[in-house]
């Protein structure tokens, strides 16, 4: 492929394609830079021309950006498939079945905080499992380094917190 702008679009728009959870991109980025497909920055090109196309939907989430593939995405990938060697499909298909648990589970829990209205801040906790909503709270706390904590610790400790919730109402 002599377009390299091209491939690396469509090996994103492929890797959307063979999951059914967003990913980040620090996760297509781990993959592209490790297997030498592209640099940082090229990648990061790349996302943006799929986000202004349309064929990829970004959602901010506090220090991460999730990235899904939309339907003219697929339809997109559709007509181009061909030109994306056999041999990168078989590189990404080998890295999701190696990596698809780590992948969903960095991906279906996240936390972000935001000042409200009246001065305090809102730490929102959301824990999911194959698209279904386990967890969806909302803590508000007087200080913003309270929540930027309680923000981190719900990335170590979620399940425990899940399991205690669960034991504790049932």
């Amino acid at each position: 492929m002599t377009d390299t702008m091209t491939f690396h679009k469509l090996i994103v728009l492929y890797m959307l394609s063979r999951v059914d959870f967003p990913l980040t991109r620090a996760q297509i980025g781990d993959f592209l830079t490790e297997r030498e497909y592209t640099q940082f920055l090229a990648l990061q090109q790349a996302i943006g021309e799929l986000t202004e196309a349309g064929l990829v939907e970004v959602q901010p989430a506090r220090n991460r950006t999730h990235l899904t593939i939309t339907a003219e995405g697929r339809q997109t990938l559709g007509f181009f498939i061909n030109q994306l060697n056999y041999s990168a499909r078989e590189d990404v298909d080998q890295y999701l079945r190696d990596n698809n648990f780590k992948l969903r589970n960095e991906v279906s829990v996240w936390s972000d905080y935001t000042r409200n209205t009246s001065g305090e801040y809102e730490a929102h906790l959301v824990a999911k499992d194959r698209g279904s909503t386990l967890v969806d709270l909302t803590l508000c706390v007087p200080l913003e380094e309270t929540a930027s904590s309680i923000c981190e610790n719900w990335q170590l400790k979620n399940q425990e917190i899940y399991q205690y919730l669960v034991s504790e109402l049932f």
